[in-house]
């Protein structure tokens, strides 16, 4: 439905398209067309109201020149002539059509939330997901992982209306203004990063000297923490079986050396010496203070059958156990066969009455023999052959043709 303004706008249009098709066709008499208020029409239609006619010449002038405009509606219509102007067309209809068209703004004001540090806390709505909200942000620390641990979110389970704190690792609830712990999982985050980096300076430090590559996987086990124990061994830091803490002092000590030094200890004054270290596991051998030779993971004796102190103890014996594959049975501790399963000796060194340094299938990162030095069967073989002693056709009891020294030193862990 037309308001009445339109309605009577439309009228006087038509009224006016008539006299200009009049005009059009060369009628002598255009005033005939023209209908008069509150008659019928000559064909029967009925005839349109409110409009006053002009005459033929008005208004042909004013559908070819003038813009289309609609004046204020005449307030006597018995006296007032109201003029409709027709714009320009190059068609012969005899209707013309206007269309108005309107553009409405709306603006929603959403309320600041009431908390301590707005731009940091997202308040959930129906359907949202901490994916979906993580996502929204263009921050690399806005993570479903960081966000679950800064809000103390078990799962996935979020709720419409629940205040989500966006600011990851800022010290504070954003909510309530109140001081938090660092966030566990950034924390993480960089535990791992700097672990990794820890793991590959590792490897570069010991290759050559005989140890095994660590796996660079950002995981600080048993394996990793002995070999950071033995690098603050040759680099001259506390000895300790713990973590290096991301950037602290000797994190930067150890990410700064080019190389492993030689471990200060009174070995050193012999031409080739061995180092066993119970708080590590671990095993230096050298040449005088020259060079460091070989690092190997080793397994000391367990309670009630530690591996005693040594300054300096001369290897006395050396047993290659040709009989049977290098594996010699344990008088103290005897199976009933051969067996590296069982604990059995490959190719022993002994340096204090029975305490040797021998192969062993079960070398773990904790001191678990009887009061002897574990190595892999490999990497006795490897010291063996360092010595010289690869060739021997039998047991050695020459300490001269042995040559070598051992130093047992350090805390057992605990």
């Amino acid at each position: 439905m037309f308001p009445r303004t339109a309605r009577r706008s439309v009228a006087l249009v038509a009224g006016a398209a008539l006299i200009l098709g009049a005009c059009n066709n060369g009628d002598s008499a255009p005033d005939a067309l023209v209908p008069i208020p509150g008659e019928a029409a000559s064909d029967g239609r009925e005839a349109a109201t409110d409009v006053t006619p002009t005459s033929a010449a008005a208004t042909t002038s004013d559908a070819t020149t003038a813009p289309a405009t609609t004046p204020a509606p005449a307030t006597d219509a018995s006296t007032s002539t109201t003029t409709t102007t027709i714009p320009p067309t190059t068609s012969t209809a005899a209707t013309t059509s206007t269309t108005t068209s309107s553009t409405t703004t709306t603006t929603t004001t959403v309320p600041e939330l009431d908390v301590f540090a707005p731009e940091c806390v997202y308040e959930v709505a129906s359907g949202d997901s901490l994916g979906a909200i993580t996502d929204s942000y263009d921050d690399e620390t806005i993570t479903v992982t960081n966000v679950r641990a800064e809000n103390d979110i078990e799962g996935e389970t979020i709720y419409p209306g629940q205040l989500v704190d966006i600011c990851v690792d800022n010290g504070l609830d954003d909510v309530t203004g109140s001081e938090r712990e660092r966030n566990a999982a950034v924390v993480a985050t960089e535990e791992q990063s700097s672990i990794q980096a820890q793991q590959t300076k590792l490897n570069e430090l010991f290759a050559g000297l005989g140890i095994r590559e660590l796996l660079v996987d950002g995981i600080s086990g048993p394996v990793t923490r002995q070999r950071l124990c033995a690098a603050r061994l040759g680099l001259g830091l506390p000895v300790t079986l713990t973590d290096m803490a991301p950037g602290s002092d000797e994190e930067k000590t150890l990410m700064a050396a080019d190389g492993l030094q030689l471990p200060f200890t009174t070995a050193l004054n012999s031409n080739r010496w061995i180092l066993i270290d119970r708080t590590c596991q671990i095993m230096f051998a050298g040449t005088g203070g020259e060079r460091l030779d070989f690092v190997f993971p080793t397994s000391t004796g367990e309670e009630g059958f530690e591996t005693r102190d040594q300054d300096r103890s001369r290897v006395f014996r050396y047993d290659p156990a040709l009989d049977n594959g290098g594996w010699h049975d344990s008088t103290t501790y005897p199976v009933e066969i051969d067996n590296p399963l069982n604990g059995n000796m490959y190719k022993p060194l002994y340096f204090d009455g029975g305490q040797a340094i021998h192969g062993a299938n079960n070398v773990p990162t904790s001191p678990q023999s009887k009061g002897c030095a574990r190595l892999r069967p490999e990497d006795q073989d490897a010291l063996v052959s360092w010595l010289g002693l690869a060739d021997v056709d039998g047991p050695s009891w020459s300490e001269d043709r042995i040559n070598v020294t051992v130093n047992v030193q350090g805390e057992y862990p605990d």
